[in-house]
């Protein structure tokens, strides 16, 4: 089959459509995700498709979902839960931090957690209260939890793939506002390890390093940047826990600069981790300190607002200007 262009939501779909065919163990559970097909449409047609005893609509209540999720991957099924909104998973942090992150070791490794957790994430779609946070930090902190996020429609139905055939529990965070973008899927292809960093774009100057919604802008701000003669790289990270340091590394020995970029605030955030671990790495390689760019260290603030909240375009090509200038 060649290669198709299709959403990262289309993509999303499709690689749940896909699992669900291929093992009897996969199951999905959520509120809504059932006959309205999740409140993005990810889980569309798969109710009516699979059934309601694999596709199931749960009540309001996270924890719940995900404390069911925790007993039906001992009984040896691979849950995927959908948690609505990033702001709505802290009702269940408990069950993930002290149950899911903890059965593998607490059983000297006899016990698996193929249990995978959704969650649409990140800002910019003017929405209310508790629906545009970027709460990844929290989760890539605790052991025993994978943490990924795809950037485009390609990685995210090979990911979500590979996070449901896990044996491990993953957090899979889906950057809602890219849910429409469009590129290509090549559903026969080879794909690259679920925690291994790629290279975006070629560059010789700077690195940045994003993951989610920012490589775009990324992206966006390395075209810029082309236009007064700066080679940028960006690497899209793609996995928060664990972390491609060499990946990261490989990039820096050659550009010698390295901006990290987020949109979760920049105090305590993945990019916190990623600057010591480089620093450490490659002091004698760089040739300016690495600087971070993210969100304010502040609750989201309303909609009007959130632009000038969330990282954008001059914001890191700010950061590219201060590093170059060292």
């Amino acid at each position: 089959m060649a290669a198709e262009k299709m959403s990262i939501a289309k993509a999303l779909n499709e690689s749940l459509r896909k699992a669900l065919e291929t093992d009897p163990k996969v199951l999905i559970m959520g509120e809504d995700v059932g006959k309205l097909g999740g409140v993005f449409r990810i889980t569309d047609g798969l109710q009516k498709d699979f059934g309601e005893d694999r596709v199931i609509d749960t009540p309001l209540a996270e924890s719940g979902i995900v404390g069911t999720a925790i007993g039906l991957a001992l009984r040896g099924y691979r849950p995927v839960v959908e948690i609505q909104f990033d702001g709505f998973v802290f009702p269940a942090y408990d069950q993930i931090v002290t149950q899911l992150a903890k059965m593998h070791a607490r059983a000297l490794g006899k016990v698996k957690m193929p249990v995978v957790v959704r969650i649409p994430y990140g800002g910019a779609i003017g929405a209310v209260e508790h629906h545009s946070e970027s709460p990844e930090a929290l989760f890539a902190h605790v052991a025993g939890l994978k943490v990924v996020s795809p950037s485009t429609p390609s990685d995210a139905y090979w990911m979500l793939q590979q996070a449901i055939q896990s044996d491990d529990p993953v957090i899979f965070f889906e950057p809602k506002r890219r849910y429409w973008d469009k590129g290509e899927v090549d559903v026969e292809a080879i794909p690259d390890a679920l925690h291994g960093s790629r290279v975006a774009r070629e560059g010789t100057d700077i690195t940045l390093a994003a993951y989610g919604p920012m490589v775009k802008v990324c992206l966006e701000a390395a075209a810029a940047a082309a236009e007064e003669g700066k080679s940028v790289e960006v690497v899209d990270l793609r996995s928060m826990s664990p972390i491609d340091f060499d990946g990261v590394q490989r990039s820096v020995e050659k550009t010698r600069r390295l901006v990290v970029v987020h949109e979760a605030p920049v105090f305590l955030g993945v990019g916190s981790e990623i600057a010591a671990r480089i620093t450490e790495r490659c002091f004698y390689h760089l040739e300016a300190p690495v600087l971070r760019v993210g969100g304010f260290h502040a609750p989201y603030p309303p909609a009007r607002l959130e632009e000038e909240y969330l990282p954008g375009l001059d914001r890191v090509l700010d950061a590219v200007d201060r590093s170059l200038a060292y």
